[in-house]
Protein backbone atom coordinates (compact mmCIF):
# COMPACT_ATOMS: atom_id res chain seq x y z
CA UNK A 1 0.00 0.00 0.00
CA UNK A 2 1.31 3.04 -0.91
CA UNK A 3 0.91 6.95 -0.88
CA UNK A 4 1.39 10.37 -2.03
CA UNK A 5 0.44 13.42 -0.38
CA UNK A 6 2.02 16.11 -2.55
CA UNK A 7 -1.41 17.31 -3.90
CA UNK A 8 -3.13 17.21 0.10
CA UNK A 9 -2.36 20.22 2.80
CA UNK A 10 0.43 18.71 4.98
CA UNK A 11 -1.92 19.41 8.38
CA UNK A 12 -4.76 17.94 6.77
CA UNK A 13 -3.15 14.54 5.56
CA UNK A 14 -1.11 14.35 9.09
CA UNK A 15 -4.22 14.42 10.82
CA UNK A 16 -6.09 12.05 8.41
CA UNK A 17 -3.41 9.20 9.31
CA UNK A 18 -3.46 10.04 13.18
CA UNK A 19 -6.70 9.75 12.96
CA UNK A 20 -7.17 6.45 11.40
CA UNK A 21 -3.96 4.52 12.88
CA UNK A 22 -6.10 5.92 16.50
CA UNK A 23 -9.00 4.40 14.95
CA UNK A 24 -7.78 0.91 13.85
CA UNK A 25 -5.51 1.16 17.13
CA UNK A 26 -8.34 1.25 19.34
CA UNK A 27 -10.20 -1.83 18.02
CA UNK A 28 -6.68 -3.71 18.25
CA UNK A 29 -6.54 -2.54 21.92
CA UNK A 30 -10.37 -3.72 22.10
CA UNK A 31 -9.12 -7.01 20.81
CA UNK A 32 -6.30 -7.27 23.30
CA UNK A 33 -8.76 -6.86 25.99
CA UNK A 34 -11.00 -9.74 24.87
CA UNK A 35 -7.57 -11.81 25.02
CA UNK A 36 -6.80 -10.77 28.62
CA UNK A 37 -10.12 -11.82 29.83
CA UNK A 38 -10.29 -14.91 27.78
CA UNK A 39 -6.62 -16.11 29.72
CA UNK A 40 -7.89 -15.17 33.09
CA UNK A 41 -11.29 -17.71 32.26
CA UNK A 42 -8.61 -20.37 30.84
CA UNK A 43 -7.03 -20.02 34.10
CA UNK A 44 -9.98 -20.52 36.18
CA UNK A 45 -11.04 -23.87 34.18
CA UNK A 46 -7.72 -25.32 33.97
CA UNK A 47 -7.65 -25.45 37.69
CA UNK A 48 -11.25 -26.97 37.86
CA UNK A 49 -9.77 -29.46 35.41
CA UNK A 50 -6.41 -30.01 37.02
CA UNK A 51 -8.62 -30.86 40.34
CA UNK A 52 -10.52 -33.25 38.58
CA UNK A 53 -7.60 -34.91 37.75
CA UNK A 54 -8.10 -34.11 33.47
CA UNK A 55 -4.08 -33.32 33.01
CA UNK A 56 -4.75 -34.05 28.95
CA UNK A 57 -7.04 -31.28 28.77
CA UNK A 58 -5.02 -28.96 30.86
CA UNK A 59 -2.34 -29.92 28.60
CA UNK A 60 -4.57 -28.82 25.62
CA UNK A 61 -5.64 -25.59 27.99
CA UNK A 62 -1.39 -25.03 28.29
CA UNK A 63 -1.14 -24.98 24.54
CA UNK A 64 -4.12 -22.98 23.70
CA UNK A 65 -2.80 -20.04 25.93
CA UNK A 66 0.45 -20.01 24.47
CA UNK A 67 -1.19 -19.28 21.16
CA UNK A 68 -3.08 -16.83 22.46
CA UNK A 69 -0.38 -14.60 24.01
CA UNK A 70 1.39 -15.04 21.22
CA UNK A 71 -0.92 -13.25 19.32
CA UNK A 72 -1.76 -10.77 22.08
CA UNK A 73 1.97 -9.51 21.59
CA UNK A 74 1.68 -9.47 18.22
CA UNK A 75 -1.37 -6.97 18.38
CA UNK A 76 0.61 -5.06 21.14
CA UNK A 77 3.77 -4.49 19.05
CA UNK A 78 1.29 -3.74 16.38
CA UNK A 79 -0.82 -1.44 18.48
CA UNK A 80 2.40 0.38 20.01
CA UNK A 81 3.48 0.98 16.28
CA UNK A 82 0.64 1.76 14.70
CA UNK A 83 0.28 5.10 17.44
CA UNK A 84 4.07 5.75 16.59
CA UNK A 85 3.56 6.22 12.64
CA UNK A 86 0.23 7.98 13.63
CA UNK A 87 1.80 10.71 15.80
CA UNK A 88 4.98 11.12 14.34
CA UNK A 89 3.84 10.88 10.08
CA UNK A 90 4.88 13.85 8.20
CA UNK A 91 3.75 14.14 4.52
CA UNK A 92 6.31 14.41 1.96
CA UNK A 93 6.36 14.52 -2.28
CA UNK A 94 7.42 11.38 -2.21
CA UNK A 95 5.01 7.75 -2.39
CA UNK A 96 5.09 6.60 1.30
CA UNK A 97 5.26 2.95 1.44
CA UNK A 98 2.76 2.30 5.23
CA UNK A 99 2.65 -1.44 4.45
CA UNK A 100 6.56 -1.75 4.37
CA UNK A 101 7.17 0.82 6.98
CA UNK A 102 5.12 -0.81 9.60
CA UNK A 103 5.55 -4.18 8.91
CA UNK A 104 9.76 -2.90 9.48
CA UNK A 105 8.96 -1.56 12.83
CA UNK A 106 6.81 -3.69 13.93
CA UNK A 107 9.86 -6.05 13.43
CA UNK A 108 12.37 -3.83 14.99
CA UNK A 109 9.99 -3.82 18.16
CA UNK A 110 9.40 -7.41 18.32
CA UNK A 111 13.38 -7.64 18.37
CA UNK A 112 14.46 -5.19 20.84
CA UNK A 113 11.69 -6.76 22.97
CA UNK A 114 13.02 -10.62 22.68
CA UNK A 115 9.75 -11.45 25.03
CA UNK A 116 8.46 -15.05 23.80
CA UNK A 117 4.94 -16.42 24.83
CA UNK A 118 6.89 -18.97 27.63
CA UNK A 119 8.50 -15.84 29.54
CA UNK A 120 5.03 -13.53 29.40
CA UNK A 121 3.87 -13.25 33.05
CA UNK A 122 0.42 -13.84 32.00
CA UNK A 123 1.65 -17.80 31.52
CA UNK A 124 3.81 -17.56 34.29
CA UNK A 125 0.42 -16.74 36.21
CA UNK A 126 -1.34 -19.55 34.46
CA UNK A 127 1.15 -22.33 35.62
CA UNK A 128 1.42 -21.50 39.29
CA UNK A 129 -2.24 -21.27 39.55
CA UNK A 130 -2.41 -25.13 38.27
CA UNK A 131 0.79 -26.22 40.13
CA UNK A 132 -1.29 -24.81 43.33
CA UNK A 133 -3.89 -27.04 43.08
CA UNK A 134 -1.80 -29.87 44.66
CA UNK A 135 1.44 -27.95 45.55
CA UNK A 136 0.53 -24.54 47.28
CA UNK A 137 3.41 -23.38 48.80
CA UNK A 138 5.86 -25.18 47.39
CA UNK A 139 8.62 -24.22 44.41
CA UNK A 140 7.55 -24.83 40.98
CA UNK A 141 10.08 -27.23 39.18
CA UNK A 142 13.03 -25.00 38.06
CA UNK A 143 12.74 -22.47 41.09
CA UNK A 144 15.09 -21.68 43.43
CA UNK A 145 14.66 -20.48 46.49
CA UNK A 146 16.01 -16.51 46.06
CA UNK A 147 13.66 -16.51 42.97
CA UNK A 148 10.70 -13.84 43.24
CA UNK A 149 7.98 -16.33 43.69
CA UNK A 150 5.09 -14.70 41.52
CA UNK A 151 1.54 -15.89 42.97
CA UNK A 152 -1.88 -15.93 40.46
CA UNK A 153 -2.58 -12.51 42.32
CA UNK A 154 0.18 -10.31 40.85
CA UNK A 155 0.01 -7.60 37.86
CA UNK A 156 2.20 -6.76 35.26
CA UNK A 157 3.79 -3.85 36.56
CA UNK A 158 7.26 -3.03 37.31
CA UNK A 159 7.46 0.12 39.44
CA UNK A 160 4.84 0.99 41.64
CA UNK A 161 5.59 4.45 41.45
CA UNK A 162 7.47 6.82 39.12
CA UNK A 163 10.98 7.48 39.52
CA UNK A 164 10.95 11.06 38.78
CA UNK A 165 7.97 12.41 41.10
CA UNK A 166 7.12 9.63 43.38
CA UNK A 167 3.97 9.29 42.97
CA UNK A 168 1.96 6.34 43.05
CA UNK A 169 1.85 4.64 39.42
CA UNK A 170 -1.97 3.95 40.15
CA UNK A 171 -2.90 7.57 41.33
CA UNK A 172 -1.09 9.04 37.76
CA UNK A 173 -4.13 11.03 35.98
CA UNK A 174 -1.49 10.56 32.82
CA UNK A 175 0.63 7.33 32.98
CA UNK A 176 2.83 6.47 29.80
CA UNK A 177 4.79 3.03 30.62
CA UNK A 178 8.33 2.73 28.10
CA UNK A 179 7.78 0.05 25.57
CA UNK A 180 11.30 -1.27 25.68
CA UNK A 181 11.64 -1.51 29.46
CA UNK A 182 8.04 -1.35 30.79
CA UNK A 183 8.49 0.97 33.35
CA UNK A 184 5.81 3.29 34.41
CA UNK A 185 5.94 7.02 34.55
CA UNK A 186 3.52 10.71 34.62
CA UNK A 187 3.40 11.70 31.11
CA UNK A 188 4.16 14.91 31.16
CA UNK A 189 7.34 14.74 33.66
CA UNK A 190 8.43 12.01 31.56
CA UNK A 191 8.50 13.80 28.25
CA UNK A 192 10.02 16.83 29.39
CA UNK A 193 12.91 14.79 30.76
CA UNK A 194 13.35 13.45 27.78
CA UNK A 195 13.50 16.20 26.24
CA UNK A 196 15.87 17.74 28.69
CA UNK A 197 18.17 14.52 28.95
CA UNK A 198 19.11 14.73 24.76
CA UNK A 199 20.40 12.72 23.71
CA UNK A 200 20.92 10.06 25.77
CA UNK A 201 17.85 10.11 28.08
CA UNK A 202 18.53 7.22 30.05
CA UNK A 203 15.49 5.40 31.70
CA UNK A 204 15.69 7.04 35.09
CA UNK A 205 14.50 3.81 37.14
CA UNK A 206 17.88 2.90 39.01
CA UNK A 207 19.72 0.14 37.34
CA UNK A 208 17.67 0.31 33.84
CA UNK A 209 19.99 0.67 30.65
CA UNK A 210 17.26 1.68 28.08
CA UNK A 211 17.29 4.89 26.26
CA UNK A 212 14.23 6.62 26.38
CA UNK A 213 12.14 7.90 22.65
CA UNK A 214 9.04 9.75 23.21
CA UNK A 215 7.61 8.05 20.40
CA UNK A 216 8.35 4.70 22.74
CA UNK A 217 6.61 6.05 26.42
CA UNK A 218 2.75 5.75 25.70
CA UNK A 219 -0.13 4.72 27.15
CA UNK A 220 -0.21 1.24 25.67
CA UNK A 221 -3.37 -0.95 25.16
CA UNK A 222 -3.00 -2.68 28.63
CA UNK A 223 -1.66 0.28 30.92
CA UNK A 224 -4.93 1.43 32.75
CA UNK A 225 -6.07 -2.46 32.82
CA UNK A 226 -2.44 -3.19 34.60
CA UNK A 227 -3.33 -0.39 37.13
CA UNK A 228 -6.61 -1.23 37.50
CA UNK A 229 -5.34 -4.48 38.68
CA UNK A 230 -2.83 -2.94 41.14
CA UNK A 231 -5.37 -1.26 42.78
CA UNK A 232 -7.30 -3.83 43.54
CA UNK A 233 -4.55 -6.49 44.27
CA UNK A 234 -3.77 -3.42 46.72
CA UNK A 235 -7.08 -2.96 48.17
CA UNK A 236 -7.26 -7.22 48.72
CA UNK A 237 -3.84 -6.97 50.43
CA UNK A 238 -5.27 -4.33 53.08
CA UNK A 239 -8.56 -6.32 53.22
CA UNK A 240 -6.48 -9.23 54.20
CA UNK A 241 -3.97 -7.67 56.79
CA UNK A 242 -7.29 -6.36 58.58
CA UNK A 243 -8.65 -9.71 59.07
CA UNK A 244 -5.55 -10.80 60.05
CA UNK A 245 -5.32 -8.28 62.83
CA UNK A 246 -8.46 -9.22 64.23
CA UNK A 247 -7.50 -12.74 64.12
CA UNK A 248 -4.92 -12.19 66.19
CA UNK A 249 -6.59 -10.12 68.28
CA UNK A 250 -9.26 -12.76 68.62
CA UNK A 251 -6.35 -15.28 69.41
CA UNK A 252 -5.19 -13.21 72.25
Amino acid sequence: MASTSSSRPGNSAAGRIALAASTISSDNESLMTDIRKSLNIFKSVAIDLEKGGQADKVKKLDEMVLELLGSFQDLAHFSVTLKSMGNNYQPSDQPTDFRKILKDEVDKLKASSQSAPESDPLYRQFKEAIWNVHHAGELMPGEEQEDLVMTSTQVNVLNVTCPLTGKPVVDLVNPVRCVECKHIYDRDPVMHYIKTKKPQPRCPVAGCPKILQAGKVTCDPLLRVDLEELRSAETAAVRNNVIEDFTALDDD
